[in-house]
């Protein structure tokens, strides 16, 4: 499936583009362990769920979709802690983009277990 077919896809590869260009500004600013930490976590959540698109299964497509809502929340942190540090460039934008990433997850959960429970019955 392409990225301009799977608004997902779409919206955590740009996600992952932005926060690579954020921690670059912060690698300019010396600010090493913060920018390695957001940066793993950050693209991570567009990986998983690139990953999710070929699971063996709808349980293991919901692990996957999972496991990118867990690098959502790391995300998250990393990018509170640099909101709170005057020194460091604004982050609103990547907040705001991660809480519609969190959304859509949240909602492909909730439809995929509900799909899985109905195979099921």
């Amino acid at each position: 499936m392409e990225k301009k077919d799977n608004p997902i896809l779409k919206l955590s590869f740009e996600f992952s583009i932005q926060v690579v260009l954020y921690c670059e500004l912060l690698e300019e600013k010396r600010k090493y362990v913060i920018s390695k930490q957001l940066l793993k976590s950050g693209i991570s959540i567009g990986a998983n769920i690139k990953e999710a698109q070929n699971a063996e299964s709808k349980a293991d497509f919901i692990h996957k979709i999972k496991i990118a809502l867990k690098e959502v929340e790391e995300t998250e942190y990393w990018l509170e802690i640099c909101k709170a540090v005057d020194t460091y460039p604004d982050t609103q934008n990547l907040i705001n983009k991660l809480l519609e990433i969190r959304k859509i997850l949240t909602k492909i959960i909730a439809t995929s277990k509900l799909n899985l429970k109905n195979q099921t019955n």
